[in-house]
């Protein structure tokens, strides 16, 4: 289609100038289907309800309930216990899953977005007549007219360009308007000049354009099918609570097994035997672990939230924690997307420009110098700069580049509007590629002409004889050594990274004939350097990252100049030149090659890549066993986004399709919130820990008085099934919830990311558990055995009914709840003394503490609740004696924490435990966090504050910008040419 005369098109696809006849573009509408996206695939409400029970924690439970009913429906008599005990298994499965599906749901955008990014309506030209119609019901052959600020509505063959220019940005990552052609244009669909592409947006022109591709056959829908086919990778922690999950299973099976096998012998009847070992198996099982877990990770979602980071799936939030490679757009992530200009060469001398954006907000230094050339240049321009509407900021309609120039010439004073005024433009000599000027004329007050041009410095520098002079002053001849300035000026401002456009004027006599004559003979006003700047908070966020051990790769649709004079400003390039790899090289390695380039050290960028690259650099950076994390915000990079361990999309600036694809969506589009959620990641992760160390520490000491009584032949239980589901379901969760609230830690970013091969149940977290798991076991079979003895009752006489019996198996259940009361508040802290933080610091913890001690009194006071647990009142005395053990607890552990501090202080000689190397902290078990080496660690950390930073200490906004150097960058870091100038004015 590209490589057609503008005319071929139309026999081409059967159409004409005319356009379609209704009857034709009806059939079509018929046969073709309508111009749109097909919705994507959700799985239906109940099949993602449904999901919840498939975890082996579920299954377990289902199946322990399911064997629990059939044991109650096969005893004679049947015993209301093990009744009891069936429903309430049911009703935890039943409860873990109304709690995950519920946080799952709300967390997820349900809109179908996709649909936003095609605009609703268009012009079409239907039997020569122009129509507005929907945008679903274009078909090929229609001929649609397009102007400035028009969304494209499907892929079009232009036949008619009058000054057109696309912005393609959404689709290749190129920040730069690239101008269109009705010529042919050989080459690939995606890179010819006179194709336009559904989701584009026309910025400078007018044009007419026949429709040869439209809904899921669009460049567009190829992406989106790539979108749908990239699975969707498990997080690290879903990895991880799978192996924990089976593990426990395994263990709490074999337990099991054990002690039927250890009590049948004894003559004790199988079907009793049975129910005890499932009642071990039930105690085994942490039933209030899914529930924890998906509030845990809601709480962190809010928390994000706060920080302007929208997280749709809960178990992304852990993921950002173990972030290993962030692989970052350039437009509009790290930069604003506007092109601003920063510098203004006139009369042999530099003037900064201050202000970044489209907003006319700023100051040009020394503006009586530079006020003709801006002038100039305002002149020769097509763009309209428009103030704020409702909810839109300052935006540019048309060119990029002639808006960065509009706004400069607003700094400097000029009124635009009354310059045309003045100065009414008569003719005009467009921009093309060959000549890569642009020039127009304009009618001067005293009613001459006036000749302004603008483009590339060494084309139009050719075209002029005088040069302004010192400080903007009348023109002189350009001799070889004023041509030599201006090109090392142009040099030196090209080598900081900046486009650079020459701007010239003449006057003249008569309107020119040609663009030939009109350039030449003039006299260069100066150059203008601009760039689009990056956003101020993307420096320090780098710096968080680095400091945390996270590699930063840009991949950008850019040109790798450009690409590296913005990795230098945010300082993800510091040093000598980086790695560079295009799209055709990568295209040149096969996948080993690929892993091969990125395991390289140093600092990377991949430029001029499409999304099919994208995809391809992130699966080799996984099956490199890294986290990735990638950052986009057109429909170039959904793909990449959804095939990512964490996609993370702009929110304000992103496309529908990008937000869509992401699981992480930045709502003020700040890089430096990616910062803050992996801090807040890293945290929930560590606050998993802790609840896990609770949670499980606390199912040992009720294992523990089972086995002891078995052991020995004690015939009952010293807690049942029902009671342990009251501890787990009851007192239990909501402590641990609050340990989900704990501030990370102040040294959380100065640590290396935790490996994903680390397992969850770690050597020093189950070590840990352990150890107060024993000291709760000490102090349950303590208060049971000794209450049992002290009735003077033999073995073999109690019943369930005998009131020494209900006392004691109260005693049991009240001993682990005060125990992890205390437990609760000893885990906060990994080796800190929980003392020196605070003991009662985390209000949450302390009530949600008090709150299960309160439910324990109700099942050991209040008589319904007797009926149900066979329970019995507790006496002070035996409140007393609880308390002692749980402060017995909290000394133990306190202890431990000590014996860490001093082991830690021996193995850094004179420095103490607690200002051990960043990086070298210990885990929330109290283990260090294996990691790889962390770059950047001789940075000092100005951006986040030493102590922690609870959630109001984070501004919404984003981190001031206190790197960007003025001046840019030295002239030896990039070659002396400038950038390209791609085919803009």
């Amino acid at each position: 289609m590209q490589d057609l005369a503008a005319g071929e098109v139309f026999a081409a696809l059967a159409s004409s100038p005319r356009g379609l006849a209704e009857e034709e573009a009806a059939a079509r509408l018929r046969s073709g289907g309508a111009n749109e996206l097909p919705p994507p695939r959700r799985p239906a409400v109940w099949r993602r309800f449904a999901a919840q029970f498939t975890d082996l924690f579920a299954v377990m439970l289902l199946t322990a309930s399911a064997i629990t009913f059939l044991a109650y429906a096969l005893q004679r008599p049947q015993q209301p216990g093990t009744l009891q005990l069936a429903v309430a298994i049911l009703g935890v499965v039943v409860l873990n899953a109304a709690i995950g599906f519920a946080q799952e749901y709300s967390a997820e955008r349900t809109a179908e977005s996709l649909q936003a990014m095609v605009p609703h309506a268009c012009r079409v030209l239907r039997g020569g007549e122009r129509r507005e119609l929907p945008v679903r019901g274009l078909v090929p052959g229609d001929v649609v007219v397009l102007e400035a600020g028009d969304a494209v509505p499907a892929d079009c063959r232009l036949v008619e360009a009058h000054e057109a220019a696309v912005g393609n940005a959404a689709l290749t990552g190129e920040s730069a308007a690239v101008r269109r052609t009705a010529e042919p244009s050989p080459g690939p669909l995606l890179g010819s000049r006179n194709c336009v592409f559904m989701g584009t947006v026309v910025a400078a022109g007018s044009a007419r354009a026949v429709v040869f591709a439209t809904g899921a056959a669009t460049q567009f829908g190829r992406i989106f099918a790539l979108t749908e086919q990239a699975p969707q990778p498990r997080t690290p922690l879903q990895r991880q609570v799978r192996v924990m999950a089976r593990r426990v299973a395994v263990a709490a099976l074999l337990i099991g097994t054990l002690l039927f096998a250890v009590r049948v012998p004894t003559g004790e009847p199988l079907l009793p035997a049975f129910v005890f070992a499932l009642g071990v198996m039930v105690a085994l099982v942490p039933e209030g672990l899914p529930a924890t877990l998906s509030v845990s990770l809601a709480f962190g979602v809010r928390r994000m939230a706060r920080r302007q980071a929208l997280v749709k799936r809960l178990l992304a939030v852990e993921a950002l924690g173990s972030t290993t490679v962030v692989c970052t757009d350039k437009t509009g992530t790290l930069t604003s997307a506007e092109m601003t200009v920063s510098a203004v060469w006139c009369g042999g001398a530099e003037y900064p420009v201050t202000g970044v954006g489209y907003a006319p907000e700023g100051a040009v230094s020394g503006p009586g110098a530079v006020r003709e050339l801006l002038r100039t240049a305002a002149l020769c321009s097509n763009a309209r700069l428009v103030p704020p509407a409702g909810r839109e900021g300052w935006r540019v309609l048309g060119d990029t580049t002639e808006g960065a120039l509009l706004v400069a010439a607003a700094k400097a004073g000029l009124d635009r509007a009354a310059e045309e005024g003045a100065l009414p433009r008569v003719a005009e000599f467009p921009f093309d590629s060959a000549r890569k000027l642009m020039s127009t004329v304009h009618r001067t007050p005293g009613g001459g002409l006036a000749v302004c041009a603008k483009g590339a410095p060494q084309q139009l520098l050719d075209r002029c004889a005088a040069v302004a002079g010192e400080g903007g002053g009348p023109p002189v001849p350009l001799t070889a050594e004023r041509r030599a300035a201006v090109a090392a000026a142009d040099a030196a401002l090209a080598s900081r990274g900046l486009r650079v456009l020459a701007v010239a004027r003449r006057d003249a006599a008569a309107v020119p004939a040609g663009a030939a004559e009109a350039e030449s003979g003039l006299v260069l006003l100066g150059l203008v350097g601009m760039l689009d700047p990056p956003r101020p908070e993307v420096a320090e966020a780098v710096r968080a990252c680095r400091r945390a051990g996270i590699r930063i790769v840009m991949v950008t649709g850019d040109h790798p100049l450009t690409a590296e004079a913005i990795a230098r400003r945010v300082g993800i390039v510091r040093g000598g030149p980086p790695q560079v790899a295009t799209g055709e090289r990568l295209d040149a390695l096969d996948d080993a090659a690929l892993e091969g380039l990125l395991a390289r050290p140093g600092e990377l960028l991949l430029c001029r890549v499409s999304p099919e690259h994208k995809m391809r650099v992130v699966a080799a950076f996984q099956r490199r066993g890294e986290v990735v994390a990638v950052t986009g915000d057109g429909a170039n990079d959904a793909p990449a986004l959804k095939h990512a361990d964490i996609g993370v999309a702009m929110g304000a600036s992103g496309t529908d399709v990008a937000r869509e694809a992401a699981v992480m969506v930045l709502l003020d589009d700040s890089f430096a919130s990616i910062a803050a959620a992996v801090r807040l990641g890293r945290s929930v992760y560590l606050n998993i820990r802790r609840f896990l160390v609770y949670l499980f520490s606390h199912n040992i000491g009720e294992l523990a008085p089972i086995l002891a009584a078995t052991f020995a032949g004690f015939p009952l239980v010293p807690i049942t099934a029902v009671q342990v589901l009251a501890i787990d379901l009851g007192s239990d969760v909501l402590p641990a919830l609050a340990l989900g609230t704990e501030p990370p830690e102040p040294d959380v970013m100065d640590r290396p990311p935790r490996s994903p091969r680390e397992p969850l149940f770690s050597r020093a977290l189950v070590g840990r558990f352990l150890f107060l798991g024993a000291v709760q076991s000490v102090g349950v079979c303590t208060v049971f055995f000794w209450h049992i003895h002290a009735s003077g009752i033999p073995y073999a006489d109690f019943t369930r009914e005998t009131p020494a019996y209900r006392t004691a198996i109260t005693l049991s259940q009240a001993a682990i709840v005060v125990s992890q009361f205390f437990n609760a508040l000893a885990v906060r802290t990994d080796r800190q003394s929980v003392f020196r933080v605070g003991l009662l610091a985390n209000r949450k913890v302390v009530a949600a503490g008090l709150l299960g001690v309160s439910l324990m009194a109700a099942i050991s006071y209040w008589p319904p609740l007797q009926a149900v647990f066979g329970t019995a009142p507790l006496t002070a005395g035996d409140w007393a004696v609880l308390v002692a053990f749980g402060v017995l607890l909290l000394v133990a552990e306190e202890g431990r924490k000590w014996a860490v501090r001093r082991r830690a202080a021996r193995s850094v000689p004179g420095r103490g435990a607690e200002h051990r190397a960043p990086g070298r902290g210990a885990g929330a078990a109290g283990g260090g966090l294996p990691g790889k080496g962390l770059p950047g660690r001789g940075l000092p950390d100005k951006g986040l504050p030493e102590k922690g930073l609870p959630d109001k200490e984070l501004p919404e906004k984003g981190l001031p910008d206190k790197e960007l150097p003025e001046k840019g960058l030295p002239d030896k870091e990039l070659p002396e040419k400038g950038l390209p100038d791609g085919g803009g004015t």
